[in-house]
């Protein structure tokens, strides 16, 4: 068993903005285990250029998770985005393609076939099980945390 590369600072999250939904369930899971990320819709602040965050962001991330999908694959910016994470020396072996919906995800770059790929397409929570193994967390769902923070009834 190989031993996770720790987070140092924060992870980028690379997506299409047509599955925002996907990755603001995913940005919570993020939250709930105190795994720092950057994610555009809520670390840009009004009045900002949004390239040169996004720019910023992609400097000072050190894990960088491109969540694929066929709106992903059409978007410029994710394959502008992904392409300067694997040009990169620090996000080597820090790339993570999350498969979200089925599609051609080697269309955003011929190397993303030889990346562990994270499946999403079944069930959400193993999805998330896979991911947070990398950095040796455990997953905690929405259920599970929900029942470990109810009060035992204890017998009269």
């Amino acid at each position: 068993m190989s031993i996770p590369k720790p987070l140092h600072n924060r992870i980028f999250l690379s997506h299409s903005s047509q599955d925002r939904a996907f990755v603001g369930r995913l940005a919570a899971v993020l939250e709930q285990h105190n795994i720092p990320y950057w994610l555009s819709a809520r670390h840009i602040k009004g009045a900002k250029k949004w390239h040169d965050e996004i720019g910023r962001a992609l400097i000072d991330c050190d894990w960088f998770l491109v969540v694929s999908s066929p709106d992903a694959i059409r978007s410029q910016w994710v394959k502008r985005e992904l392409l300067y994470a694997l040009d990169q020396d620090r996000y080597n072996d820090r790339i993570i393609p999350l498969l979200h919906k089925r599609c051609d995800y080697a269309r955003f770059s011929w190397t993303l076939t030889g990346f562990q790929l994270i499946e999403f397409t079944r069930r959400f929570d193993d999805g998330c099980r896979q991911l947070l193994r990398i950095w040796n967390i455990e997953y905690k769902s929405d259920v599970a945390a929900a029942r470990s923070a109810k009060p035992k009834k204890r017998a009269p």
